[in-house]
Formats: C-alpha cells, structure tokens, sequence
C-alpha cells in the first residue's frame, strides 16, 4: 500500500473513531498516517538515490567513450 493510502486510511479511521468516540481507533487512524508519512520519506529517498545512481552510470558511460 502507498504512503498516500495509508494516510487517506488513517484519516477515515482517525474520523470513525471521533464519531463513535473510540480511542483505539484513533490512535489506529494516527499510527497509520504516520506510517504513510513515513513510506514517502523512504520512496522520495530512494528515488534520489535511484537518480543519483543512474547520473553517475551515465558520466561513467560517457567518460569511458
């Protein structure tokens, strides 16, 4: 599942627990944000690494012609 959707399904917990005033639910819908958030830290990480990676095998590709 994506950070998106895991921040989205927190929100609707974190709401339905509001609702039906039930704590566990809540902390259930904030845990599952936090996660979501933390899925974006790691996938825009490795998208630079990814970058980088793919920047340095292109100068090493042309440094090598």
């Amino acid at each position: 599942m994506s950070g998106e959707a895991d921040k989205a399904k927190g929100r609707i917990k974190e709401a339905a627990g509001a609702l039906t005033d039930d704590d566990e639910l809540r902390t259930e819908g904030k845990t599952d944000q936090v996660a979501g958030k933390a899925k974006d830290v790691v996938d825009k990480a490795k998208d630079k690494v990814e970058n980088a990676i793919d920047t340095a095998r292109d100068k090493a590709n042309r440094d090598d012609d």
